[in-house]
């Protein structure tokens, strides 16, 4: 009886490595457009773009994003081959910049967008759920280290732009970054291309993560049958209060997706940064961010997951309101800090509770509806903070950026809490 209440050390180092390519490949999903994100300001100068013209391009993205994710995450709950879908996706998220490198022409850069957001989409369907198998009772951490991934490719990028600008310019950035993902989909390609995950058995509740390793197994991949996913379907369906969580993660996407939009060129036009300092505010924006997830993915596995989101939602509405206060002042920036830290460590909790709340069998297509209906969120948020931009300045979306993240709250108080987060409190 003491030997099986002892927390059981991993059965080898493959989670941990695994978990590793799975994270860096994360990070360089994000690391492309954030990289884009802080070359739109020069590519709207260089082609004379209005701001509706450059939300667009990023609405196309989102919305590209939104119709490819569903059928996305129901290929990969039907196909099961996680490591050759996670290279394809990182691939194609990286080679349609590399066009853009080669023309300055907007419709052409519209397009390549859109090949980016179907590529970008591909990836959470497939490595969230199967890091939610490796450690089944550690979702919160396992993937709030899989966010601080996407948050050290969104910090690294706007530093790494920036320095880079200084002698080359944007369509040779746009090439050259290209080899990074290219490399990383080969790795991910060769080690985890033909293998799956399963977990062995459930581990209990209060071990640590490396516990829940044990449960890492490599097998054959076994496509699911076409009845066997309908069956699942329809279970996915009668989730209780399924829609009201995917909704609250749509409007707290809003606030995120024109945020990146628009912040760069808030600081870049407004508060007149040179292109090294907007790189290095919007990299405090992400580290803020890579800090919070660890510790709001712990904590939700200990207290629960609706009051930390409750939680994070009310300060980063809080910290929106006070930032149009204090635009144009160092107050600024130590605000978008704060911002970075409540917005981001959202993002995996309600990753994990949308897993909890599912059938395991259908983790590929709960993510890709999730991020599908997020996708579509941010490509209409973009256009909309273009406009109240162009109508009243800059500092105006902010203001619809607080009134998204209140709407994301609003949704979380209506959602029925997850049943561990009753076993949590306990």
């Amino acid at each position: 009886m003491t030997t099986a209440s002892m927390p059981q050390p991993p059965s080898s180092p493959l989670p941990y490595r695994d978990m590793g390519l799975i994270t860096l490949g994360h990070a360089l999903t994000h690391w492309y457009p954030s990289t884009f994100f802080m070359l739109l300001p020069l590519i709207g100068q260089e082609l004379g773009l209005t701001y509706s013209q450059i939300g667009l391009i990023m609405t196309c993205q989102y919305a590209a994003g939104a119709i490819s994710n569903i059928p996305g995450g129901m290929l990969v709950d039907i196909w099961g081959k996680k490591g050759q879908l996670m290279a394809m996706s990182l691939f194609w998220v990286g080679f349609p910049y590399f066009l853009m490198g080669f023309t300055s022409t907007y419709w052409v850069l519209l397009a390549c967008a859109m090949l980016v957001g179907m590529g970008n989409n591909l990836w959470h369907p497939t490595a969230i759920p199967l890091l939610g198998q490796m450690f089944p009772q550690r979702k919160g951490l396992a993937l709030s280290l899989h966010g601080m991934g996407g948050n050290l490719g969104d910090a690294l990028a706007p530093l790494a732009v920036g320095g880079m600008l200084s002698f080359l310019t944007w369509h040779q950035i746009v090439i050259i970054n290209v080899v990074p993902g290219a490399l990383m989909s080969v790795l991910i390609l060769y080690f985890l291309g033909a293998m799956t995950f399963v977990p062995k058995s459930k581990s209990r509740s209060h071990e640590a993560i490396g516990s829940d390793a044990s449960a890492h197994m490599a097998a054959k991949p076994k496509p699911q049958s076409f009845k066997s996913y309908t069956a699942g379907l329809k279970d996915l369906m009668k989730t209780p209060g399924l829609f009201m969580l995917i909704m609250s993660s749509s409007f707290r996407s809003m606030t995120q997706g024109t945020l990146l939009t628009f912040l760069p060129l808030y600081l870049a036009k407004e508060m007149q940064y040179n292109v090294f300092w907007v790189g290095a505010v919007m990299a405090i924006l992400q580290v803020a961010g890579f800090v919070a997830a660890p510790i709001a993915g712990h904590m939700s596995d200990q207290l629960g997951r609706r009051t930390l989101l409750m939680s994070c939602f009310a300060v980063t509405g809080v910290v929106l309101l006070l930032m149009t206060f204090a635009g144009g002042t160092a107050l600024f920036v130590v605000l978008i800090a704060l911002l970075g830290f409540f917005l981001y460590a959202a993002r995996p909790v309600m990753q994990a509770w949308l897993l909890e709340s599912t059938p395991q069998n259908m983790g590929g297509t709960s993510i890709g509806l999730m991020f599908g209906m997020q996708s579509g969120a941010q490509a209409v948020a973009p256009i909309l903070g273009g406009i109240v931009a162009d109508h009243y300045g800059l500092m105006a979306a902010f203001y619809f950026l607080a009134g998204t993240i209140v709407l994301a709250n609003v949704m979380i108080f209506f959602t029925p809490a997850p049943a561990n987060d009753h076993q949590a409190k306990a």
